[in-house]
């Protein structure tokens, strides 16, 4: 039996290429999981958005039912002030 002939060392340029292909696979990696979460902020973004739009929409739909009602109590008060006066005659 022959024994096993040491493995070549690599040459400085083959690592130097090695480690550069490396850099570039961790960097195309980085650059897909960025552009995932931009994905996902944006979504989210579009997403509070709409919620936003939502809640003013009804807190001035609250509004002007609130102004609906004062203008109400303001009637029935002015109603039964005048009520109370006609009794106060009797």
């Amino acid at each position: 039996m022959e024994a096993a002939a040491p493995s070549p060392l690599p040459l400085p340029e083959e690592d130097a290429l090695a480690s550069l292909e490396d850099r570039i696979r961790r960097a195309v990696e980085l650059v897909a999981t960025l552009r995932e979460e931009r994905d996902t902020a944006v979504a989210e973004l579009d997403s509070v958005r709409k919620t936003a739009g939502a809640a003013t929409a009804e807190a001035q739909k609250l509004r002007q039912e609130n102004e609906l009602l004062r203008g109400e109590r303001k009637q029935v008060r002015t109603r039964i002030e005048k009520l109370l006066g006609q009794m106060e005659l009797l």
